[in-house]
């Protein structure tokens, strides 16, 4: 599955909707939301971004369980 499917799984799973998405990732069009979909160009940023609207957060999860948790002081730049 990929990310693009994960996202929207995600975002049903929360009851919210890929418009939803349009502002918070700074986009104009729907067109652009659904290439970003399509062609599966997310940052680290988008993606910490929609966690955080969907109530989640993103994380390494390493073999021992110890979580690394990305947040917005320690994202790499889009």
């Amino acid at each position: 599955m990929g990310v693009s499917n994960k996202i929207n799984a995600m975002l049903n799973l929360t009851g919210k909707r890929k418009s939803d998405l349009m502002e918070l990732l700074g986009m104009s069009s729907r067109q652009s939301l659904s290439n970003k979909f399509s062609n599966e160009r997310w940052s680290a940023n988008d993606l910490i971004d929609i966690a955080e609207v969907c109530g989640c957060k993103v994380a390494f999860i390493l073999p021992d369980g110890t979580q690394l948790v990305l947040d917005k002081k320690n994202a790499p730049d889009a």
